[in-house]
């Protein structure tokens, strides 16, 4: 299955990043063989953001721990790796009209803002460990690690 272009949820940069992760070898594989599948990887303003928040906050409040610097070395290198979906007007005028329709509440709001930055760019496809949480937009695939092949 050629996939043109995918955006990485923030799950998954999250064990990208951290090698100790007992994912990190499964999103690795699955983000090499969709780069080497020509696939545009794709990340957005809100996934940099919450990795940044998960990254920095303390191990005592569910965090990682780590430094500003650590957090920038490793931001960094997802910016080298993928590219950016900007945030617009569009986006949070789509953002709008998802939330009601779909009727999306509580945190569930933070996934419709990625599934409308996918609407407005023009991006079918979502790499990440929650299928489940991407269902319920039509037009929009959900891929699992698991589920990429060669």
């Amino acid at each position: 299955m050629a996939i043109a272009s995918c955006l990485v949820d923030t799950n998954i940069l999250l064990r990208i990043t951290r090698r100790s992760d007992p994912q990190h070898k499964l999103v690795d594989t699955a983000l090499a063989r969709l780069a080497g599948q020509g696939t545009t990887l794709y990340y957005t303003h809100q996934n940099i953001a919450e990795l940044w928040n998960a990254m920095t906050r303390p191990v005592e409040r569910n965090g990682l721990g780590l430094s500003v610097a650590e957090t920038e070395r490793e931001v960094r290198a997802i910016e080298a790796g993928m590219s950016l979906l900007p945030d617009n007007e569009a986006v949070y005028r789509e953002w709008r009209r998802i939330v009601v329709k779909y009727s999306v509440s509580g945190v569930q709001v933070h996934d419709a803002r990625l599934a409308a930055a996918m609407y407005v760019h023009g991006v079918s496809h979502i790499l990440t460990l929650n299928v489940a949480d991407f269902s319920r937009f039509d037009g929009l695939t959900a891929l699992h690690p698991d589920s990429v092949k060669l």
